[in-house]
């Protein structure tokens, strides 16, 4: 019997394209307060007419941030309805024609067919398909590509000091209420993605709200996609909020590994990013309740850090305020020392200060 996870073997995520209002201004934003170094870019003075891209690195993390040159563009009016989010969670595979084609028949929407972009550094095939929302997948082959990032890009060398960061953990997207079966079926179909974790209204609620949630890992387990809908509670939950604010489904949240949480945060909080703050009584039992563990306790505290512990170990988490405007996008800071699961201890507190933000915007 063949292995399903063999079916579109998907080796990493080579980048996150955010399609946004003013790029140049997102990736000073992402090169300073999250200390990205910029090393490519792509616009009208390399030959792309349309639209001007920036490259940013960090560790293994890639985010591209793109904005349309002119106003009729139909990128324009996606950013016009979504605000600035993530258009493209685009995968390196070995082959880009035979995963859009394995993809697309077992049921993916096309967005883009197969086609090879090439210059001075070679060539590179690139194709893509639906996932929730507008959201897209594209599959990237290199083929030995030389470029700095993708053709169509040239060098453009801002060096940042990082903070740390090492690689994408996860990336959550929102579905609209009894959607969520269907995509996690989606994944499985399309992708081979297996179910790794499930959690239900009972484990993530408060007295106002809650959700459900089912987290999907790919073949190789490299890849790991929490998919959430909201559940019926007295008032609305963080997912409906979203899903009003960014107009339909899309990327939540994405968690960014770290190998030192308290550098890590320590060094955002210095340059001004924000962060969802839990009660002090939060911390009153967590000696109790994790553990003895490697940091300090007062340090945790001091910054807000939350802590779970599972049977393989435990992980250090904090999230961010959202980093638009609108309410939709944020960030999570994760530092794993051997569990693998997502902070379920952590998740009454997490929500509630997620809603008491929501509050004092006026939508809980």
């Amino acid at each position: 019997m063949t292995d399903r996870s063999d079916e579109l073997p998907l080796q990493s995520i080579h980048h996150l394209e955010f399609w946004v209002g003013n790029a140049k201004q997102a990736e000073y934003f992402y090169r300073n307060a999250f200390g990205f170094s910029r090393f490519a870019y792509a616009g009208p003075e390399t030959g792309v007419r349309d639209r001007a891209s920036y490259a940013l690195r960090q560790g293994k993390i890639v985010f591209v941030f793109t904005t349309p040159i002119r106003s009729d563009d139909p990128m324009a009016d996606h950013i016009a309805r979504h605000g600035d989010g993530v258009r493209d969670i685009a995968f390196l595979v070995e082959d880009a024609e035979k995963s859009f084609k394995g993809a697309t028949s077992r049921g993916a929407r096309p967005v883009l067919s197969p086609e090879s972009r090439s210059d001075a550094g070679g060539s590179v095939d690139v194709a893509s398909v639906e996932t929730y929302g507008e959201t897209v997948h594209s599959f990237i082959a290199k083929n030995g590509y030389s470029g700095p990032f993708l053709p169509g890009f040239v060098p453009s060398v801002i060096e940042s000091q990082d903070v740390g960061l090492l690689a994408v953990d996860h990336v959550v997207g929102n579905v609209e209420l009894g959607k969520m079966d269907h995509w996690v079926s989606y994944y499985e179909r399309v992708f081979g993605f297996t179910r790794f974790m499930t959690f239900d209204d009972k484990d993530i609620s408060t007295e106002y709200s809650a959700l459900m949630s089912k987290v999907m890992s790919s073949g190789n387990g490299k890849i790991k996609f929490p998919i959430n809908e909201p559940a019926m509670g007295k008032r609305k939950s963080q997912i409906e909020e979203y899903l009003d604010f960014y107009a339909g489904p899309g990327v939540q949240h994405i968690a960014l590994l770290t190998g030192d949480i308290l550098h890590t945060v320590s060094e955002l909080k210095r340059r001004g990013v924000e962060f969802l703050i839990v009660p002090n009584s939060y911390y009153d039992a967590l000696s109790e309740r994790v553990g003895t563990i490697r940091e300090s306790m007062a340090e945790i505290g001091k910054l807000g850090i939350l802590v779970d512990r599972d049977d393989d170990g435990y992980l250090l988490q904090l999230f961010t305020k959202p980093v638009e405007d609108r309410p939709t996008l944020f960030f999570e800071i994760i530092q794993r020392r051997g569990c693998q699961g997502f902070g379920k201890g952590n998740f009454k507190a997490l929500f509630e200060a997620i809603e008491r933000e929501q509050e004092r915007r006026g939508n809980l």
